[in-house]
């Protein structure tokens, strides 16, 4: 395994921004049978969605996530130097959707730019690599931002996950510090034996025009995503914890990749987490894959009055890949939530 700190850094802030248009999975059930979809919301705890229209984007989610994030961090667009953006949704093959975000934030040329092709575990992935680069040297402020659109994946005939999935965005700053308080301890994983149980088999260059229509849509094994889970992330946060020399009580909030509730709590129970630490909102938000972790955080997690709280960020799933991310959060930081709106201006 992948376990390693990384001192010198602090995360500033967090945004999140979903779609305005909400779903009410019970009233899908005119379309899709009130009985099969009651049981898909008891089981997976989805009720409300956020999906897109026609035309937007993750890369437009997280744009306007990062756009308020800057505003409300009073930061100069000068001032970034490195734009991370993780997404398995790109607009296109090519260019890298982040290099149309740094054009919209208006970022100096100066600014590093790249996209990173992971899903549900990418936050503390992305939150890994922002911080490297920060430790490296020659970065004083980093944008980390995940945005997935997954109601987009699965064939509307599938009722099963496409009850599931929501949309987000999301956008963390960090910045490079000298407080010794200022680092994290990061678990990263992987095991590619598993590609298959969540994959879009075709529309990629493997198989670019699809014989079967339905290859141009998500395939997800339940079965094999959910034993993969319930094995690996006990050892993730025991692991975790260990190398940072934590007990489960020294962590205020688990903020899981809101994935399915059943999942979710049993994972809680099994690792002996209180429940009133791990945030659940998923029922609100659906499934919007790695964006969910921090969605967890801005809202769900409360502030208390301690100078910081103490945060293990847990994604897991598509790759198949896990990972953690065991970090404080202190007062200052900005954490934010909006809708989008479209309006947010563009350079």
């Amino acid at each position: 395994m992948s376990l390693s700190k990384v001192d010198g850094f602090r995360i500033a802030g967090v945004s999140t921004c979903v779609p305005p248009r909400r779903i009410d999975n019970i009233e899908c059930g005119k379309d899709y049978g009130a009985t099969e979809v009651r049981k898909v919301v008891a089981m997976a705890g989805v009720q409300f969605r956020h999906v897109v229209d026609a035309g937007v984007t993750a890369s437009d989610l997280c744009f306007e996530a990062a756009a308020r994030l800057l505003e409300e961090l009073g930061w100069e667009r000068e001032s970034v130097t490195g734009l991370i953006l993780v997404t398995q949704s790109p607009d296109y093959f090519l260019p890298s959707s982040s290099c149309m975000v740094h054009k919209w934030l208006g970022l100096s040329d100066q600014c590093a730019a790249f996209d990173i092709g992971l899903g549900c575990s990418g936050y503390p992935y992305g939150l890994y690599l922002a911080a490297t680069m920060l430790r490296a040297g020659g970065h004083q402020r980093i944008l980390m931002l995940h945005g997935e659109t997954p109601s987009r994946f699965p064939s509307a005939d599938d009722h099963a996950t496409t009850l599931l999935f929501g949309d987000a965005g999301s956008a963390t700053a960090l910045e490079a510090s000298d407080d010794p308080a200022a680092s994290a301890v990061f678990c990263l994983q992987t095991d590619g034996s598993g590609y298959d149980g969540l994959i879009m088999r075709g529309g990629g260059f493997r198989d670019r025009n699809p014989s079967n229509e339905r290859d141009r849509f998500l395939f997800m094994d339940g079965g094999a995503i959910f034993n993969f889970t319930i094995k690996r992330v006990p050892p993730l946060i025991r692991d975790t914890l260990a190398f940072a020399k934590a007990e489960v009580s020294d962590v205020d909030w688990y903020l899981f990749h809101q994935s399915n509730r059943f999942i979710m709590k049993h994972l809680a129970k099994k690792c002996g987490l209180p429940e009133g630490r791990v945030p659940f909102v998923l029922d609100r938000f659906g499934n919007s894959g790695g964006p969910s972790v921090a969605l967890a955080l801005t809202q769900g997690a409360v502030r208390g009055d301690a100078e910081a709280m103490r945060v293990m960020l847990l994604g897991y799933g598509v790759g198949l890949s896990w990972g953690s991310a065991l970090a404080s959060i202190d007062h200052r930081a900005a954490l934010l939530h909006g809708e989008y709106s479209g309006s947010v201006a563009r350079s």
